[in-house]
């Protein structure tokens, strides 16, 4: 939330920006006399600046993270930016090799189960992710009894509750009320 705000008050700064701004134009001056005629043009020549954006070096190749830069000039005013974004899923694989390569196992496929996709392959291969050290059918009926804990949970909770809607008594008495008016009216 707090970002979209930055963004549109950047949009209306630099809209603003450009409205105050004048645009540079040729100027022409003639002066004339009884006796002869001067005539000349004046030119403005300005090159506009540049903005460059900055370059992020990442040299390592053992480093789960991108560059992404950024830059905008205008007659008057540049800005420019740029950032290292992390990329949690390379972060994740690569923890679970390390933890593999240590011979810890199910620790290493508990930590690929925390993406969502990964999840539900391994139920759909009947195979459960390991819950709080346990493996197989003990981890399976684990899951089962906390379902808030999986990593699709939103989905889950979209597929398998069902909302029934119930009437409070402030709609049933609305209700009656409506029903009588319109008994009333048909009178």
């Amino acid at each position: 939330m707090e970002a979209k705000l930055w963004a549109i008050l950047f949009v209306v700064f630099f809209l603003s920006l450009l409205t105050w701004c004048s645009v540079a134009k040729a100027q022409s001056n003639t002066v004339s006399s009884t006796s002869s005629t001067v005539s000349g043009t004046t030119t403005v020549d300005r090159t506009p600046s540049t903005a460059s954006a900055p370059s992020v070096v990442i040299n390592n190749q053992d480093v789960c993270s991108f560059a992404a830069t950024g830059a905008i000039q205008t007659q008057i005013f540049g800005l420019a930016g740029g950032t290292a974004i992390r990329d949690l899923n390379c972060e994740r694989m690569k923890l679970s090799t390390r933890l593999f390569r240590m011979g810890m196992k199910i620790a290493a496929v508990s930590l690929l189960c925390q993406d969502e996709r990964v999840w539900q392959s391994m139920q759909m291969a009947g195979t459960p992710c390991p819950f709080m050290g346990k493996i197989g059918l003990e981890a399976a009926k684990a899951w089962e009894e906390n379902p808030e804990m999986r990593p699709d949970y939103e989905q889950w909770k979209k597929d398998n509750v069902v909302d029934k809607e119930i009437i409070t008594d402030e709609e049933a008495a609305g209700l009656g009320i409506g029903g009588l008016l319109f008994l009333l009216l048909l009178l």
